[in-house]
């Protein structure tokens, strides 16, 4: 067998592999909200993390939950995902999956930030 067909057939299969093993919509969006309770916390600071914690339990994940389906979207192009967030008529691409596996850029982290300035300067 030619060196030709062995590397066609290691790439269809690492591609039916990633096709199988692709993250849910859910995985995704679940990381994202484990992500966002995490930066919500940190960006509260110290002495409102009980506050924040409180909001949390009373509230459960609405404010979360509404923030994802306003403006996070995932994209899935079957043999990868791709995590976008849209604020103020922009998207930015904060995240992928492939292989199970969620990976959330940095990106999310100045994105956040952006938008709790934004919101305390209202």
């Amino acid at each position: 067998m030619s060196k030709t067909r062995i590397f066609a057939l290691i790439l269809i299969l690492i591609m039916v592999a990633a096709f199988w093993t692709n993250p849910s919509q859910e995985q995704q969006e679940d990381a994202i909200r484990t992500k966002a309770i995490e930066l919500l916390r940190t960006q509260a600071g110290d002495e409102n993390k009980g506050v924040v914690d409180f909001g949390i339990q009373l509230f459960g994940n609405t404010l979360i939950d509404q923030f994802m389906r306003n403006h996070v979207k995932v994209e899935n192009y079957y043999l990868f995902s791709l995590t976008k967030v849209r604020w103020d008529n922009q998207e930015t691409v904060i995240g992928g999956g492939a292989f199970k596996q969620v990976w959330l850029s940095s990106k999310i982290d100045e994105k956040a930030a952006e938008i709790v300035n934004m919101i305390k300067a209202k």
